[in-house]
């Protein structure tokens, strides 16, 4: 390495940046995840100017505080739809606030970043996240397939001949893959995850029970009691809406079981796309997993029951990762320390 890379490396700080549907995270190299905020911007109605929060601009923590209450003349937007971006501009916004914020404030030097991408998105969709996070304020860029990276952060040993079996689980997609020798083998990629789980339990709730809900509390009953399967002991919360038949604030109590009923085709639709990729994998690596099993990672792998009931319908064992929320933005920049491997994994990745 000569003194100039070194001068730059010194003066520049590299990124690892998970750009979720529902969260950003961005963890910085040696240091961890600095960053976990939703994606979220608040905007002059009818424009693109970001707004200021109560503790300066109004993107992350401070948009999403906004989302349902906010005034007519404010817009607050989710720029990301299906794990992709919806809204260049606003992402652009988004994406320079939380490098600038990583970064503690401007530097010499742009960073060198790594995104993670969905495995499942086209080459158009690739070139609008390089050109976004280029914008944002990086001097180079790197798109990582969202499985590989949460393997990585997960600590799982993609570089042996044996198979691991990833499930990645976050705001908009959910990503599945079987991964040996740092390349993915085979994999599947569905636009179901949980914002999907959200919005089906604002259409329960609305068919049932003629309450209507926003997003926040949606996510909340989801944390709170949501679940796979009936669990055991029944759960219980009251829910704050409003009455579509009179248009007054109303108040109910809705149960776990209620939840995993509303929730039940998008759960199917995960645990569906599991068994895609197993009936995909070949027989080699699927004796391995049978001793492996699966790892699950991603913000929504934590749903209550969901590990036992993805065991149930495999056969095989079933773990959640260690911090699962935080697997791909670790994945990320755990690669910037080894730029060797990640070349090398991405040059994996266009040979598939």
């Amino acid at each position: 390495m000569s003194w100039f890379d070194r001068i730059v490396g010194l003066l520049s700080l590299d990124l690892g940046i998970d750009l979720g549907t529902a969260n950003t995270l961005v963890a910085v190299k040696g240091r961890g995840v600095v960053i976990s905020e939703p994606s979220v911007v608040a905007v002059k109605k009818g424009t693109k100017q970001v707004i200021d929060g109560p503790m300066g601009e109004a993107v992350g923590d401070q948009a999403k505080i906004m989302l349902g209450k906010n005034p007519g003349n404010i817009d607050v937007i989710k720029p990301l739809k299906d794990g992709v971006i919806a809204d260049l501009e606003i992402t652009e916004h988004m994406l320079r606030y939380f490098i600038r914020k990583a970064s503690g404030g401007r530097r010499l030097v742009p960073p060198r970043v790594v995104v993670a991408v969905p495995s499942g998105i086209n080459e158009v969709e690739k070139g609008a996240v390089t050109n976004s996070v280029r914008k944002a304020g990086a001097r180079e860029v790197f798109l990582l397939q969202e499985p590989m990276a949460a393997a990585i952060g997960a600590g799982l040993p993609i570089a042996e001949p044996v198979g691991s079996m990833i499930v990645d689980i976050g705001g908009g997609t959910t990503e599945v893959a079987v991964i040996s020798m740092i390349g993915i083998v085979t994999s599947e990629s569905v636009r179901v995850a949980g914002d999907e789980i959200d919005h089906a339990i604002i259409k329960y709730l609305k068919n049932q029970y003629s309450v209507i809900i926003g997003e926040n509390t949606a996510e909340m009953v989801k944390l709170t009691i949501g679940s796979a399967i009936a669990p055991a002991e029944e759960l219980r919360m009251q829910i704050k809406g409003r009455d579509l038949r009179t248009g007054l604030p109303h108040q109910l109590e809705v149960t776990s079981t209620e939840i995993a009923e509303a929730i039940r085709p998008q759960i199917q639709t995960i645990v569906g796309a599991i068994k895609m990729v197993l009936e995909r994998t070949a027989p080699e690596l699927a004796s391995d997993l049978i001793e492996r099993g699966i790892t699950m990672a991603g913000g929504t792998s934590q749903l209550r029951g969901l590990t036992d009931l993805v065991a149930r319908e495999t056969r095989l064992p079933v773990y959640l990762a260690n911090d699962p929320m935080t697997c791909v933005a670790r994945g990320c920049a755990a690669l910037l320390d080894d730029l060797d491997s990640l070349k090398q994994i991405l040059e994996a990745g266009v040979q598939q």
